[in-house]
């Protein structure tokens, strides 16, 4: 057996380092502290992704957690939009500092670095996964609970994200809809090839509540949702409405005033 000169492109030594598969996952700014990670994904875009996220982190800091959101939907982001927060990131000497909302939630997302928030991201797959990743390593996050606003879908950014931060669990954001169960199919297939406990399914959606009689209106019909969870042996912890409340809100940057207990469940179920 040849010995080991460290050096893989000359050795020819068959030792672990060359034969055993080599983890991707990459270590936050040794000036930060980060608590636990969650990721908030869904199969297609359109469900209420970011909607979730905001409600979430809303909730986990009223709880008095230290929370922060990473806004990986790099070609669509909309988290500052809806906490108000127009400001640009700034730095230091240890690296990129987040924004903090005015509850105190920080939040990173390229809408904070472009010259105009309208500004188009036209990067390709493999740049957008790098600044995805750059939010992670070179941010200075001091938080209890962290939650990963993802990109819809199962393509390049989504795998940076699984394979780059270790994250703690997933919630899966779907709609009512016949699809759904092939939504959730993808996103949960994707999260067991990369082996991340999937916490459960949020329904987003799923019912207008009548502003007269307070009967719940199920504007696409009967939800699918718990179903397709059930088939996956998955929790349904949630289901949300359409509140035009919400949207205003929104709209106005004011989400952090929103009220409603529908998530409190899944801030429960969090690991």
């Amino acid at each position: 057996m040849s010995e080991c000169t460290h050096d893989c492109s000359t050795c020819g030594s068959d030792c672990a380092s060359r034969t055993e598969p080599q983890s991707l996952l990459k270590a936050h700014s040794p000036a930060a502290r980060v608590g636990k990670v969650y990721g908030v994904v869904s199969g297609k875009g359109g469900v209420g992704k970011s909607m979730v996220t905001s409600q979430l982190a809303v909730l986990a800091r009223r709880t008095g957690k230290a929370v922060g959101i990473l806004d990986a939907d790099i070609t669509g982001p909309s988290i500052p939009k809806v906490f108000g927060v127009h400001d640009r990131a700034m730095g230091d000497e240890r690296g990129m500092l987040p924004v903090v909302t005015r509850t105190g939630i920080q939040m990173i997302s390229v809408n904070l670095l472009l010259d105009h928030e309208t500004d188009p991201v036209l990067w390709r797959g493999p740049v957008i996964g790098g600044v995805v990743t750059q939010f992670w390593t070179d941010v200075i996050w001091d938080v209890d609970a962290l939650f990963v606003d993802m990109p819809p879908g199962t393509g390049d950014v989504a795998l940076s994200v699984f394979q780059s931060i270790p994250l703690d669990g997933i919630i899966i954001v779907a709609s009512p809809q016949e699809l759904v169960s092939m939504v959730v199919q993808k996103a949960v297939k994707m999260a067991e090839m990369m082996n991340i406990p999937i916490v459960g399914v949020v329904e987003n959606m799923s019912y207008l509540l009548c502003p007269d009689c307070g009967k719940e209106i199920p504007l696409f019909g009967e939800g699918k949702t718990e179903a397709a969870a059930k088939a996956h042996g998955l929790k349904l912890l949630a289901r949300m409405p359409l509140d035009p409340k919400l949207a205003a809100l929104a709209d106005a940057g004011d989400i952090e005033s929103f009220e409603g207990s529908w998530l409190d469940p899944v801030i429960a179920a969090l690991p």
